[in-house]
């Protein structure tokens, strides 16, 4: 099936986003984990990693204002959006990044801008820390990626043995159907989609189940424990957002962040956690000046 169909079938599924003349490409198999992958538009490469528990749409509104100037491909993380999952290990986020550079190795791309929202953040991180000659700038997003991440509170109760599994149907409701509407604030119409995509692996009658076990992915004292010390050895430009009426990442981690990275800075917007969601022109808007230092040559 060519990637046509399958951008067909998406959309017959899933409803036409903003994001029309983009392709669909087939999962990439890369060492043994198939990624799926979203690419749109032409020019300066950028790579777009999301966080936790949602997927690569949601970068749509994003991904629509830059395509114009830039090659936008957007990831779905083992086990979220259409990639499947992979067994945890403590290396994770290590492993990640390995599989990000195979990526970038097989699209032929020399140099690129990699951008991360929450626990994209960290995987970000850990892929310029160890490919920084193919990273042009770093941007991070509510970057959940330091040992103290305190897991948001609704989740807390899933992560708990016995009760999480007696209370999983009722927090995946509440979640979806309550959180989730508030956290997209006045863009209801325009993220319907992505957020039907954010929701779908955990569809079904053992889909808050399986909702809990990616609630339970890791422990982030161990996972995110190498973190800080890669942050001082971060040579490329960085930027950092964080919303003001963010409840699930704390200011003082981009604060921190932004204190450890020798060229980076913070912008704090008017938006909650899911920034990507709700503030898709401002966010562009700082992306385009951000890029334009290497780009406009």
């Amino acid at each position: 099936m060519d990637s046509l169909s399958v951008l067909q079938i998406v959309f017959a599924i899933f409803g036409k986003s903003e994001l029309d003349d983009g392709v669909v490409e087939p999962n990439l198999a890369v060492k043994g984990c198939f990624m799926h992958l979203f690419s749109s538009g032409s020019g300066y490469p950028v790579l777009f990693i999301h966080g936790m528990p949602t997927s690569g749409r949601l970068w749509d509104g994003v991904i629509s204002k830059l395509r114009g100037r830039f090659h936008c491909l957007a990831v779905d993380l083992p086990g979220l959006g259409k990639s499947p999952k992979i067994p945890y290990g403590p290396k994770q986020l290590a492993i990640l990044s390995e599989q990000i550079e195979q990526l970038r190795i097989e699209r032929g791309i020399e140099k690129w801008h990699v951008v991360g929202h929450d626990a994209g953040s960290a995987v970000a991180v850990h892929y310029a820390y160890t490919f920084q000659e193919h990273v042009d700038h770093l941007v991070l997003l509510s970057p959940a990626m330091f040992p103290e991440l305190k897991p948001f509170h609704l989740f807390r109760l899933m992560r708990a043995p016995v009760l999480g599994e007696i209370l999983a149907p009722l927090v995946s409701a509440i979640f979806w159907n309550v959180v989730m509407r508030i956290a997209r604030e006045s863009r209801q119409v325009e993220s319907a989609n992505a957020v039907r995509d954010f929701r779908a692996p955990f569809s079904g009658l053992r889909g808050s189940w399986r909702f809990m076990a990616v609630m339970r992915y890791g422990n982030p004292a161990e996972l995110l424990e190498a973190v800080p010390a890669m942050l001082p050895h971060l040579s490329v430009p960085t930027l950092i957002f964080h919303g003001a009426e963010d409840t699930a990442v704390p200011q003082s981690f981009a604060e921190r962040a932004s204190a450890l990275i020798p060229q980076s800075k913070v912008l704090v917007v008017d938006s909650g956690h899911f920034i990507p969601l709700t503030k898709p022109e401002t966010l562009a808007n700082e992306l385009y000046r951000f890029f334009d230092t290497s780009t406009a040559a």
